[in-house]
């Protein structure tokens, strides 16, 4: 078996540092001399280590930026040397908690001194200026004091009428040469393993944190600040390697449980000295005694983020079943809630975004974050854990376990948790006075919510509902189509046989409302688009897809935001929107097989004709991106008159209509032969197909179902009109 490797460290002659070679050559120290290290170019035991073959490397502290990045190169260094075990043989420097980290209970220091007395430099002098009768040497371990460490070893020399600095020094150094040898070799056999406990009761222990990441951002520099503000910390599997990597001393979670973790992680922190330190009401008597008869520590400040499970299931290709509940965090959200729970007495932090406003508070001291940034940290960390189980329902929810028939979730659980999480701050909200956010669903195919702007303005919130509308309308439709919204409603939409012939068909359907407003394809946007395009004052532009020549058109326009979405728009199940306290929820308006002209029944005499039929197929598709009351005269690939939103029927309908008629005079039509005109909902009166057949209007298309169905078939029997029945609504409000 390989012996362990020593180091020395020495700043001066290395006579100790000889003295140590040859008791390991003589076989009176278990060990081999694998490295010599000094903070000084010059000393002279650089080259007694050269004569006696041992390995030797410089590292001065100027080198460094600050005592903790030369100590943890330090460690480096040793640990690449195999060093188990080190010698402090007239080493001038004091080390930090990056070296003690590594070899605390492992470091032996020898001292020209009988400790405590006349500990630090020029021992012997001042033992002479204070007129001591005796002094000595000390071996003692190496703790984070100057020559504070518990004692291994000691003997006395006695000083002499005609001692001078330098004698009583060179006699000093004849017994160190003996004892100091002695102790390593006790020190390798593991004879002061009891001492390694009262290295850490000799300190105050300091407040104790308890970190456990999956996200690694900012976590060693928040880690380091901590350290050097006297915090120690406690850790887990991944986190505790990344911290000890980077030289920081690791108190494992093990020391705090008293067990080993479960096989592949699974329990680490669930256990009453973890949580009972995190959850001890530090006002209460009785909490701390309870802590004190577990041998468990407070734990003062928990800084945990969670296991990356949206990412993981997110992942092409995608992950199996069991993959994905491997990245079920159970030990992180318990740690969250736990001192969240107890945010007057702990400090949680489950954002590395929050690390620098916790530090620069703990700077002051262990207990000076604010309470109202407690307060608001533990409810930042109840959002997390709340967002991460949403995710995971939704996640599982989609899945089906063995066996296949089992009973599907219910449609409308009694809880239904959103995982939201904040995607950007928008320029505003309805009007410039509000305030607006978007919020994206993580498990939710890429749609509006995702989409980067590829150029322009920041988005607003009535941008983002006038995209989704046009977005939604375009894509609707298989064929090459635009759609110009304003206000959440068509101004104009329209197909053709490309994009560009689509875009002018509904600019051409109202030409003044779509000043301001948003256009969307269904279809890549060229050079010849983009160039129309810019013609027309526009807030929004949402595409498949740029092309590089529309691009530089486009940008032109530097104000105007270009927006990649895909069509068509992932399905969506449900909608949602907000009442005071509380949410509604409503499935999908999906165009489905009873919006298709073959389901429809005829109802009046006349049957439309298949132009007819095709311009109110068109107008029926049109009508549900309407606002409610909704009517749309088209033709088979336009809009001519939109009427939406209003408070009557029979408003909307001589509203679209006169839009209709205006569009037929632009055009140089002498009237809307062959337009149809389709209602969102049934008629209730007559007298929207009597406002129809004055405007020349010949098929119309509604879902029916009025009482009065019988009236207005009547009235379109005797106007010479064509009407059909979907038997189903599409109102949108």
């Amino acid at each position: 078996m390989t012996p362990p490797g020593l180091a020395v460290l020495a700043s001066g002659r290395g006579t100790n540092f000889e003295a140590i070679a040859r008791a390991v050559a003589e076989g009176r120290i278990p060990a081999r001399l694998v490295l010599v290290v000094s903070d000084r170019p010059d000393a002279e035991v650089l080259r007694r280590a050269e004569r006696l073959g041992v390995p030797s490397a410089v590292l001065r502290p100027r080198d460094f930026p600050d005592r903790d990045a030369h100590d943890r190169a330090l460690v480096a260094l040793l640990r690449k040397a195999g060093a188990d075990y080190v010698a402090h043989a007239g080493y001038m420097r004091v080390l930090g908690p990056a070296y003690l980290a590594a070899y605390e209970g492992r470091a032996l220091n020898v001292h020209p001194s009988l400790l405590p007395a006349f500990p630090g430099l020029d021992a012997p002098a001042r033992a002479l200026r204070a007129g001591a009768r005796v002094t000595g040497c000390t071996v003692h371990l190496v703790d984070a004091g100057v020559d504070t460490g518990p004692v291994v070893a000691q003997e006395v020399v006695v000083v002499r009428p005609d001692d001078t600095p330098a004698t009583l020094h060179a006699r000093i150094q004849e017994v160190e040469h003996r004892i100091f040898p002695e102790a390593l070799a006790r020190l390798v056999r593991g004879e002061f393993e009891g001492l390694t406990g009262e290295l850490a009761a000799r300190r105050d222990p300091g407040p104790l944190a308890l970190f456990t990441t999956a996200d690694k951002s900012g976590l060693v520099p928040f880690a380091r600040a901590l350290s050097g503000l006297g915090w120690r910390i406690a850790a887990t599997g991944g986190t505790a390697k990344a911290l000890r990597d980077a030289g920081l001393a690791v108190v494992p979670v093990e020391s705090l449980t008293g067990l080993p973790e479960a096989p592949g992680g699974r329990v680490k922190t669930l256990h009453p000295a973890i949580h009972g330190g995190i959850l001890a009401r530090r006002d209460r008597a009785e909490d701390l005694a309870w802590l004190r008869r577990l041998s468990a520590q407070p734990i003062d400040l928990v800084v945990v983020n969670l296991y990356p499970f949206v990412a993981t299931v997110r992942r092409e290709p995608p992950p199996s079943l069991e993959e994905a509940l491997e990245e079920i965090d159970v030990g992180g959200p318990s740690l969250l809630r736990a001192a969240a729970k107890n945010w007057p007495h702990v400090t949680v932090v489950s954002d590395p975004a929050d690390y620098d406003e916790v530090l620069a508070h703990l700077a002051a001291g262990p207990r000076a974050v604010p309470a109202a940034l407690r307060l608001r940290l533990a409810a930042k960390a109840f959002r997390h854990t709340a967002t991460y189980d949403a995710a995971i329902a939704r996640y599982l929810e989609g899945r089906r376990a063995e066996p296949e028939d089992d009973p599907p979730s219910p449609r409308f659980p009694r809880e239904w948790p959103l995982p939201l999480v904040l995607r950007r701050v928008l320029r505003y909200g309805e009007n410039p006075h509000q305030a607006a956010a978007l919020y994206a669903d993580p498990l939710a195919p890429p749609g509006l919510a995702q989409a980067e702007p590829l150029q322009g303005k920041p988005l607003s919130y009535n941008n983002l509902l006038d995209a989704e509308a046009a977005w939604r309308a375009a894509s609707s439709f298989e064929e090459p189509a635009a759609a110009a919204v304003k206000h959440l409603s068509p101004c104009g939409l329209a197909t053709g046989s490309t994009a560009l012939l689509a875009f002018r068909a509904a600019l051409r359907a109202d030409p003044v409302s779509i000043f301001g407003g948003i256009v969307a394809f269904n279809r890549p946007v060229d050079g010849e688009v983009a160039a129309e395009l810019a013609r027309v004052f526009l807030e929004v532009v949402v595409a498949p897809a740029f092309e590089p020549a529309a691009r530089e058109i486009l940008a032109r326009r530097p104000n105007l935001r270009l927006l990649e979405l895909p069509s068509p728009p992932p399905g969506r199940a449900f909608s949602f929107r907000s009442v005071a306290g509380g949410m509604l929820l409503q499935e999908e308006d999906a165009f489905a097989e009873p919006d298709r002209p073959e389901s429809w029944k005829v109802v009046t005499r006349r049957a439309p004709t298949p132009a007819e039929l095709r311009a109110a197929a068109f107008a029926w598709r049109a009508v549900r991106f309407v606002r409610s009351n909704a009517i749309v005269v088209a033709f088979a690939d336009r809009t001519i008159g939109i009427g939406g939103g209003q408070t009557n029927r029979i408003d909307a309908v001589r509203e679209a209509l006169a839009r209709a008629r205006a569009y037929a005079s632009r055009e140089g039509l002498p009237d809307l032969a062959g337009a149809a005109l389709a209602s969102d909902a049934f008629f209730p009166f007559p007298d929207a197909v009597e406002a129809a057949r004055e405007a020349g209007i010949r098929a119309i298309v509604q879902p029916g179902g009025s009482v009065r169905d019988d009236e207005v078939i009547q009235a379109a029997d005797e106007a010479g009109l064509a009407m059909c029945f979907t038997a189903r609504r599409h109102f949108l409000h």
